[in-house]
C-alpha cells in the first residue's frame, strides 16, 4: 500500500507506532502502560502526529480519548506501514541486532519454567525490550497489543498461529497422607470415588497402551492455577492430574507421591502463538527457535 503522499515525509515511525498502540490498547494510559512509557510523551507523540497529518485522530475529553472518524480509519493503513518498514528493517539486515519492543504474555503456572529462557533471550539480543506478562486470565493477543503468547494444554480452534515447542508429562499425584487414610486409586474407575482437584470442569483420559479410560474427576477444590492445585493436593485435599515439571518438586520433598502408575495421561503440549498475519515478525521467530532449543524433547 502506498504511503499517502501528503505525509511521505516528515511522519515520525515512532510516532505511528504509537498511534497504533493507542488505538488497540483503547486510550492513552492503557497504551503508555503498554510501553513502558510516560503518559506525557506519548500524547506528545499523538499531538506531533495530528499536526503532522492535519488531522485530528482522538477526541479528548476529561474522561479520556477516543478515536474519531478519521482516526479509525487511519489504524489499519498505519499498522501496516509499520508492519512494512519492520519487514523492510529485517530484510536489510538479517544477521543484525533485533530492536524495537516485545511483547509476550504466559500463564502465571509456567512462569518459572520459562523464566530463565527468555532472561537469555534478552541477554542475546540486548537492543531489544522484552516485556512479558504472566497471568492465568485469557489474554487477547490481538486486541492487548501482545506479539505472541507462550500457552499449554490442549489449544482450542481459533485463527491463532501456534508452533509447538515441546510437551509436558502429565501423572496422577497424591499426599502420603490422603493415601493414608483414603488409599489410591488404582484403576481409572476407582478415580470417581476420590475426591479429584481439578481446574475446572474436566474429564482425565488414561490408556493403559492398548485402550483409553475417559473419567469425570469429581471434588470440591477447583482452582485456575497450576501451583495452587499442586499445594492442595500436597495438603491432603485429594488427587491431582498434574505436569511433572511442577510437581517434581513436591515428590522430591515426600509432599506427593504418584499414583495409578499403570496408566498414563497424555501429554501436554507447550506451543507459542501469534496473531495471524503473513508476516512473522523476526523477534518471534527469534524467540521460537531458542524455546525451541530449549524445551523440545525435554521431559521436565
Amino acid at each position: 500500500m502506498p504511503v499517502p503522499r501528503e505525509w511521505e515525509t516528515g511522519v515520525e515511525i515512532e510516532d505511528l507506532r504509537t498511534f497504533v498502540e493507542v488505538a488497540d490498547a483503547g486510550g492513552i494510559n492503557a497504551a503508555a502502560r503498554r510501553l513502558g512509557l510516560a503518559k506525557s510523551i506519548v500524547s506528545r507523540r499523538l499531538l506531533r502526529l495530528e499536526q503532522e497529518l492535519g488531522a485530528e485522530l482522538l477526541a479528548r475529553s476529561t474522561r479520556g480519548a477516543i478515536l474519531t472518524e478519521a482516526g479509525i480509519s487511519f489504524r489499519d493503513q498505519a499498522a501496516e506501514i509499520c508492519g512494512r518498514i519492520d519487514a523492510a528493517r529485517e530484510e536489510m539486515s538479517p544477521n543484525g541486532d533485533i530492536r524495537g519492543l516485545l511483547r509476550i504474555a504466559g500463564p502465571a503456572s509456567v512462569a518459572a519454567y520459562f523464566a530463565s529462557a527468555l532472561a537469555e533471550f534478552a541477554k542475546r539480543h540486548p537492543a531489544l525490550q522484552v516485556h512479558t506478562r504472566f497471568s492465568d486470565q485469557y489474554v487477547d493477543l490481538a486486541a492487548e497489543g501482545f506479539d505472541c503468547a507462550i500457552r499449554g494444554g490442549y489449544l482450542p480452534d481459533s485463527n491463532l498461529i501456534a508452533r509447538k515447542i515441546g510437551s509436558l508429562p502429565m501423572r496422577l499425584y497424591a499426599s502420603p497422607d490422603y493415601i493414608e487414610e483414603n488409599g489410591a486409586p488404582e484403576f481409572p474407575g476407582d478415580v470417581v470415588k476420590h475426591s479429584a482437584i481439578t481446574a475446572g470442569t474436566s474429564s482425565w483420559v488414561f490408556s493403559d497402551g492398548e485402550q483409553s479410560f475417559t473419567v469425570h474427576p469429581q471434588g470440591r477444590f477447583k482452582a485456575d492455577n497450576a501451583y495452587v492445585l499442586t499445594e492442595a493436593a500436597a495438603a491432603g485435599l485429594g488427587i491431582v492430574a498434574m505436569g511433572e515439571m511442577i510437581a517434581g518438586p513436591y515428590v522430591e520433598a515426600g509432599r506427593l507421591v504418584p499414583v495409578m502408575t499403570r496408566f498414563s495421561l497424555p501429554d501436554v503440549g507447550i506451543y507459542v502463538v501469534r496473531p495471524p498475519g503473513q508476516h512473522t515478525p523476526r523477534k518471534v521467530r527469534l524467540l521460537i527457535d531458542l524455546l525451541v532449543e530449549k524445551f523440545s524433547g525435554k521431559e521436565a
